[in-house]
């Protein structure tokens, strides 16, 4: 494929580059992440989760993680602030009991005091004050973050300018020593750093799109000579590859 037809090919992914919850299909078999993970995020809410809790999703995306749970709707809430997926969980959440309310994670939460035993958050915003607010004693928070090194390798092949870290305090021991000083204790917590792979330029100028604050103001234009670079490095080594920093831990309320 010559330089033409890989501008073509990459300016078709990056006007695609939109999603609908957290569905990332478009780019199936085309990279990978997440699948050596030294935990599994459903796995630990499902140790601590019980029928009869109540139960609240942050940043709930769509909801299709929430959904996998199978927990009773009339027990599950959830909130959600990106306004494309506020939509679309007002479409299929609500319809099915789950209390959905559009809301930002960093903000004040929209329910009572002490209302849950179990707050999940996978990769969203939380104010540990908000947390231990709305969780009743001994109720437990459950999170999984990207970490502040996260994608590094492939915002400095793609941008010409490469940004500071956008979020330098996404680190495991910063986040745990925040929920302690709330009143929480620390009942489990894990930090790793894996590989993300790409076996097609075209999936990585679409996830830089969507992961845009990874990738501010990246475009292919604006970054064509870097992408030809990355196609080199495609065509050599047979893959690009990054490293993906993540954390997790749970927190009880004390």
């Amino acid at each position: 494929m010559d330089k033409k037809q890989l501008l073509k090919k990459w300016l078709e992914e990056e006007k695609t580059a939109h999603i609908k919850g957290w569905d990332f299909s478009h780019i199936h078999d085309r990279y990978e992440e997440e699948n050596d993970l030294p935990w599994d995020y459903k796995d630990i809410i499902k140790k601590y989760l019980r029928e009869e809790f109540c139960l609240l999703d942050m940043d709930t995306g769509g909801g299709e993680f929430l959904l996998s749970l199978e927990h009773p709707p009339k027990k599950t809430s959830a909130i959600e602030a990106y306004a494309p997926n506020v939509e679309f969980c007002k479409e299929t959440l609500i319809p099915l009991g789950i209390d959905f309310k559009e809301a930002d994670g960093n903000d004040i939460l929209p329910f009572e005091d002490e209302k849950f035993h179990i707050v999940i958050n996978r990769h969203g915003d939380y104010n540990p004050e908000e947390i231990s607010r709305v969780l009743k004693s001994g109720g437990v928070f459950i999170t999984e973050q990207v970490g502040a090194e996260n994608d590094r390798e492939l915002v400095k092949l793609l941008l010409q300018d490469v940004p500071e870290i956008p979020f330098p305090e996404q680190y495991l021991n910063i986040a745990v020593k925040k929920f302690e000083k709330n009143g929480f204790s620390i009942i489990e917590a894990q930090e790793a750093f894996r590989p993300i792979k790409f076996w097609d330029v075209g999936a990585l100028v679409w996830f830089a799109h969507i992961i845009e604050w990874e990738f501010p103001n990246f475009t292919v234009k604006n970054s064509l000579e870097n992408l030809f670079g990355a196609q080199e490095m495609l065509e050599k080594e047979g893959v690009i590859e990054g490293t993906i920093h993540r954390f997790l831990f749970v927190a009880k309320k004390k």
